[in-house]
């Protein structure tokens, strides 16, 4: 299967071998090959391919579920990291009608430069869901769809709607760019070697056109919502550590903005000059103080404007309604909204 690193694996007494024309899979390499027939021909059925369509497959194993998409497709491009699989899957389709049609990529295909391709059909190492999902969601020139096996609790993530209670960042993060379907569950007993959990079938379709906005500063903002997602925005929002981290952000771009509309680098310079004549002045009697009583002095500028700030980030809650709304019952439009009345007043999560 595609993904993760090949190890040597060390051989456990009274461990049953799983094997499939001579050649033995490692579960610790997510190599659960599908054995039912039946649900092979399903996902192909399900996932509405094309005759004309290039089809990506993720991790191939032997075989099984290729030569239905070789048959159903136009070409097959499998990525493979196992090369013990690579060469079963070449012997099984050398000398056949199909094999000009098949392209074998052996590599890991978090690091491998995709190409082109109409729809992914794929039963994956469940240790790359993740990644891998918003590797394909990047891929460009957007594909139709995919349809993938997950792990049960991941797949059930991907779809779930505000107020489930697997509901979370990933959910928001994946329907920001796509619409996702549970088309079906998947028992244990339907692989060799059986993994410990059932597994789902979910189609993903990129949106077209994308939403407005940039992936990184949403996800910065959802992250901090998801971080405690049962919380109030209220109560999130005044923990000094989100507080300290967007007031850093605003103050960044705030200069970032003064260096780009402030006078020239010929002023700027004039500026410093000026500022270090400074140095040698001897202040007056009128001008003298205590260095304590800036310390303090200082101390209470900087309190006041730690107080300034948090006022402006409930402010804006409080502007949406947001201040006693949770998390974990918001919708992708709430977020949405949310993130613009935040940018609208300079604050900033990337």
């Amino acid at each position: 299967m595609a993904g993760g690193k090949i190890r040597k694996e060390k051989p456990v007494r009274g461990a049953a071998n799983h094997h499939q024309g001579g050649v033995s899979f490692h579960k610790s390499k997510g190599q659960h090959i599908l054995k039912n027939p039946l649900l092979v021909d399903s996902i192909v059925q399900k996932s509405g391919i094309k005759s004309t369509d290039i089809i990506l497959e993720i991790g191939p194993g032997t075989g099984n579920l290729t030569k239905k998409l070789l048959e159903a497709g136009k070409t097959v491009i499998a990525v493979e990291i196992d090369p013990r699989m690579v060469l079963e899957l070449q012997r099984r389709f050398q000398g056949t009608p199909l094999s000009n049609r098949l392209k074998v990529i052996q590599g890991d295909v978090l690091k491998c430069d995709l190409p082109y391709f109409d729809i992914c059909v794929a039963n994956i190492p469940y240790q790359i869901s993740s990644p891998l999902t918003f590797k394909l969601l990047a891929h460009r020139p957007v594909f139709r769809c995919a349809v993938i096996m997950f792990q049960r609790e991941f797949a059930m993530r991907l779809v779930a709607q505000p107020g489930d209670s697997l509901y979370c960042r990933l959910s928001v993060n994946t329907q920001l760019l796509a619409r996702v379907f549970h088309l079906m569950k998947v028992g244990k007993n339907n692989f060799r070697p059986p993994p410990k959990v059932d597994s789902s079938v979910v189609r993903i379709e990129p949106r077209k056109p994308l939403p407005p906005v940039k992936f990184k500063e949403w996800d910065g903002l959802v992250r901090i919502c998801f971080n405690r997602k049962n919380k109030t925005l209220g109560s999130i929002f005044r923990q000094k550590s989100v507080l300290s981290l967007l007031e850093k952000n605003y103050k960044t771009l705030q200069a970032l903005q003064l260096s780009q509309n402030n006078v020239s680098s010929e002023d700027a310079e004039m500026e410093v000059d000026l500022a270090s004549l400074g140095d040698g002045i001897v202040a007056t009697e009128e001008d003298e103080r205590d260095d304590d009583d800036m310390e303090v002095e200082d101390m209470d500028d900087i309190a006041n404007e730690k107080y300034a700030f948090k006022e402006k980030i409930l402010g804006i809650l409080k502007q949406g309604d947001f201040e006693e709304k949770r998390s974990s019952k918001l919708t992708q439009v709430d977020f949405l909204y949310l993130l613009s009345l935040f940018n609208k007043a300079g604050i900033h999560f990337s």
